[in-house]
């Protein structure tokens, strides 16, 4: 049996236990587990790298290691796959992670910076540099949901049942609100609504949107526990770690395979077939972290599923993204009360900012005026990111995947990189022309060419219109009509960033329909 990262050649058995459409991060932790029980997996990657938007490529320069999409690993920190170590990926196959401090600064317009550090009373303290009343309430939003709520959302992020209880039914009515409405509420300075409504964006969903008010606790409490969140050597080292203990578990991660068609027989999902015409059977089961925009029109041999023809129909793309990777003479420095700091992260943006960039992105229209903008340079606490001295730099925000006005992005991109890059220099140093040694933007179109998972520039799995218009970040189930194939991936619960939960609740899925106990290999939630 061949192993490991390979091509064409790698499916020397054309036939396993289960068959893992996509090597994203989630369809590899699905494989894991799976792998770990005693499954023999195959897992079928279309690109010629693994790791979907968990990649860490030479973007501009030699030497210089960027991830492409996913940065920060916060909230796969919680997963009891990374907390509990459940498979090993920490003790036996050497992922590690830094968990920064400060986890993020946001430079303000008067020069001085609010520096969130990993401790609540630091950060309540620089809080409190702008109102007393907003550090204790930011004290109590988090108090409160550590007492109770965190566990909550931990069975929402498993797929499980709520439950009864005082603490379900407050997470309830918080699921209810917005992530606006609960930091206008909460909040009364400028720079901390800006600040608190600044993390609440961090899943690129409009903080406007009934069905985010967790969002301010739940993001907000990750950066105070984690930092921001880093792998040591790029994204890139969480599938690599997974893709070593599938191996060693006897399974196969195969590049340059793109799954075509899911043949159906009987009524079962039973064999893909790949691109260039190869067949691989599943003897038990076939799992899928295809796009579900794409998926129901995928299936060969039966009529189009209800289900899946619903969630295709139901799709929507939300806030496509906008990405500048640069690399640096040196690190960013950003002004502190302690003097010149260097971090992992930096936010930028006010509230109205935010929400205009949003409504301008519905319109068309790219807006650069205060928007919304993750500043990520992981080389100030991982140096092994670039040549020494050096560094890697990434601005991140939101843009329309089509301009209003018919301007090609090929023909703009390079203009609105520039004034992002302006904007982020005012209030940093070490951005000046000369400290640039290679830039490279890149539209929501590019995001979109980079991965096909991420359709129409969308790098976080979009969203689903619900029947009473509502919105959610992703499907809510791992199960399908069609016996013998289940869902992964971005565009499942709980959606996108990096996770590990729609991988690992899959698993869980999968083992339970085959009389397999997922306690053999994880714990309840």
């Amino acid at each position: 049996m061949v192993v490991g990262h390979s091509g064409a050649g790698g499916l020397a058995s054309e036939v396993a236990d289960v068959v893992v459409i996509g090597a994203g991060h989630n369809g590899l932790v699905c494989a894991a587990y799976l792998a770990r029980a005693g499954l023999d997996v195959a897992v079928l990657e279309a690109a010629d790298q693994l790791g979907g938007n968990t990649r860490t490529e030479e973007l501009t320069l030699p030497g210089f290691a960027h991830d492409s999409c996913s940065s920060a690993h916060v909230l796969i920190q919680s997963n009891p796959m990374i907390r509990d170590d459940e498979i090993g990926l920490l003790a036996t196959y050497g992922l590690k992670y830094l968990h920064t401090d400060p986890a993020v600064v946001l430079p303000q317009p008067d020069g001085t910076s609010l520096v969130m550090h990993r401790d609540l009373d630091g950060t309540a303290a620089e809080i409190a540099r702008f109102s007393w009343q907003d550090a204790r309430e930011f004290t109590a939003m988090v108090t409160e949901w550590g007492a109770g709520l965190a566990a909550v959302h931990g069975r929402w992020s498993s797929g499980l049942a709520l439950g009864a209880g005082a603490a379900a039914s407050r997470y309830r009515d918080l699921r209810r609100q917005s992530a606006w409405d609960v930091v206008h509420r909460r909040f009364a300075h400028p720079a901390v609504r800006s600040f608190v409504l600044w993390l609440s964006m961090a899943t690129i969903q409009d903080p406007r949107r009934p069905g985010t008010g967790v969002l301010p606790s739940s993001l907000t409490a990750g950066r105070l526990s984690f930092g921001w969140a880093t792998p040591v050597g790029g994204s890139q080292a969480l599938p690599d770690a997974l893709t070593a203990l599938i191996r060693d578990h006897g399974g196969r991660v195969v590049t340059s395979a793109g799954v075509a068609r899911i043949e159906v027989t009987r009524g079962r999902a039973r064999a893909v077939r790949t691109t260039d015409g190869r067949r691989v059977e599943a003897r038990r089961a076939i799992v899928s972290s295809a796009h579900l925009a794409n998926l129901a029109d995928m299936l060969e041999g039966a009529g189009t599923p209800g289900d899946l023809a619903n969630a295709r129909d139901r799709w929507r793309p939300g806030l496509s993204v906008f990405a500048v990777h640069a690399a640096l003479r040196r690190d960013l420095e950003y002004a502190s009360t302690g003097g010149p700091l260097r971090s992992a992260a930096a936010g930028l943006g006010s509230t109205d900012g935010m929400v205009a960039q949003i409504d301008a992105h519905h319109r068309g229209e790219a807006k650069a005026r205060d928007p919304w903008l993750l500043v990520v340079g992981q080389s100030a606490v991982d140096p092994s990111r670039a040549p020494e001295g050096q560094a890697t730099f990434k601005i991140l925000t939101i843009a329309p995947y089509a301009l209003a006005d018919g301007r090609d992005w090929a023909d703009a991109k390079e203009e609105y990189a520039d004034a992002l890059v302006e904007r982020v220099r005012r209030r940093v140093d070490g951005l000046a022309p000369d400290d640039i040694l290679a830039l490279r933007a890149e539209s929501p179109v590019d995001v979109a060419r980079h991965n096909r998972h991420n359709a129409c520039g969308s790098c976080h799995g979009g969203e689903f219109v619900t029947p009473d218009g509502g919105v959610i970040p992703g499907w809510p189930t791992y199960t399908t009509s069609v016996p013998g194939l289940f869902l992964t991936g971005a565009t499942t619960h709980p959606g996108g960033s990096v996770s590990g939960r729609p991988g690992r609740n899959a698993a869980r899925a999968v083992l339970s329909a085959l009389g397999i106990d997922p306690a053999t290999v994880m714990g309840p939630t």
